[in-house]
């Protein structure tokens, strides 16, 4: 017999009550049946859990750990199930928010900022290395918004089924340690790089075809690409072992600058998708509008990007970069 919750809910009530005729009673039961019972869940549990007397009945050793895990467990499902359906009622009624998103600048931005601006609705979140996943998951229904990216011009998955709208655009930049020779420069050319190792997060789009493209028409060929998480690109570049490619709104961080490519090989368009027929659709003007609040947030923490956007030449105009 496997061990369910109506049979700790049964050990509960005969300690409660102090006797297996007093427990029937309140559990609706014939004293007969209990007790057939009773002996069915010890042979499950592997020992007498109760002694028997005149006075009633007294929990054993085994049955006082029984009952202890059963005063954690009872009330753990309960506030789980009240809990669910709660949860269920809200995102019936639209309330809530499902972000999926790849591993950008913007996920958590965006949650604080609509979980501020919706207390009590649920925001949860699913994050991918694949914008086809996440696009994908978007498209059938797991979830209500897509925050992806996009290398230059190329399209976004699922276009032919999803609603996308572009939050913004922003040049490629390169993360340099602190002690690296150009780690001064204003911006760099990307053949003054031609000889070092890079890192890179992995994605299934063109990114990694684009920044090959580039480095060609710079006249190499990179020597080694480390494609792994943000936290190891990091200290890849920290510890001089890798120079990395990142959004020029990556945040501050000890031991790493970033900045601007010059001429602007490579862009990045951060896009916010949804399902045109999903209940979200309604939420949909509410999420972009913080998500484009939230890269300018980001945007203006990156004192070389705050300095790159303030020369107007270097402005993106759609179209251009790689595709």
């Amino acid at each position: 017999m496997d061990l369910e919750l109506r049979h700790l809910k049964t050990i509960r009530a005969i300690a409660d009550a102090g006797s297996l005729t007093k427990a029937a009673t309140a559990l609706g039961l014939a004293q007969p049946a209990l007790s057939a019972q009773l002996k069915r869940i010890e042979r499950a549990l592997g020992g007498e859990l109760f002694e028997r007397g005149r006075q009633g009945v007294r929990a054993t050793a085994l049955g006082e750990f029984v009952l202890a895990r059963a005063r954690v467990v009872l009330p753990a499902v309960s506030g789980l199930r009240e809990e669910a359906l709660r949860f269920g009622r809200e995102w019936a009624d639209g309330t809530g928010f499902r972000l999926g998103a790849t591993h950008g600048p913007l996920l958590g931005a965006l949650v604080d900022r609509l979980a501020a601006a919706h207390p009590g609705a649920p925001v949860t979140t699913h994050t991918s290395w694949s914008e086809r996943e996440i696009a994908s998951r978007t498209a059938d229904g797991r979830l209500d918004f897509a925050l992806v990216g996009a290398c230059g011009a190329s399209p976004p998955p699922q276009s032919e089924l999803l609603v996308w709208r572009e939050v913004a655009r922003d040049p490629v930049f390169v993360m340099l340690p602190t002690g690296h020779p150009l780690a001064a420069c204003r911006e760099i050319d990307l053949a003054g790089l031609a000889d070092e190792a890079w890192t890179d997060v992995p994605g299934d789009g063109c990114f990694a075809d684009c920044f090959t493209a580039a480095c060609a028409r710079a006249g190499f060929t990179p020597s080694s690409v480390y494609e792994t998480d943000v936290a190891s690109c990091v200290h890849l570049v920290q510890v001089g072992r890798a120079v990395g490619l990142c959004r020029a709104t990556f945040p501050p961080t000890p031991g790493l600058v970033t900045r601007p490519l010059a001429g602007s090989p490579l862009y990045w368009r951060h896009l916010l998708g949804w399902h045109p027929e999903a209940p979200a659709r309604d939420r949909a003007a509410a999420v972009f509008t913080q998500a484009r609040a939230a890269h300018a947030e980001a945007a203006a923490r990156s004192e070389s990007y705050t300095a790159w956007l303030a020369e107007p030449s270097r402005a993106i105009t759609p179209g251009a970069g790689v595709s």
